[in-house]
């Protein structure tokens, strides 16, 4: 059975970026290497601040999309850092 994951990384410039993956450690890498989505090339180093998993890549999916809406301070209390 194949995962789904949302996450959400902190960018060198403070910024939060919210996406889906199948493996979050290598999407970080991708990031991290530059060659990532094109928000975060230029705000490396990022760090992976939270994650949830899920069964298929449409409710991950439509996770990203619900989380992308939420305010910054809505998404940093979600990560629990208010």
């Amino acid at each position: 059975m194949d995962e789904y994951y949302i996450y959400i990384v902190e960018c060198s410039d403070g910024s939060l970026y919210t996406g889906y993956a199948a493996d979050v450690k290598e999407r970080v890498k991708k990031h991290n290497a530059g060659l990532g989505a094109k928000y975060t090339r230029h705000r490396i180093p990022v760090t992976l601040r939270y994650q949830e998993s899920f069964a298929t890549k449409s409710e991950a999916m439509k996770r990203e999309i619900a989380i992308k809406k939420l305010s910054r301070k809505q998404k940093m209390l979600l990560i629990g850092d208010e």
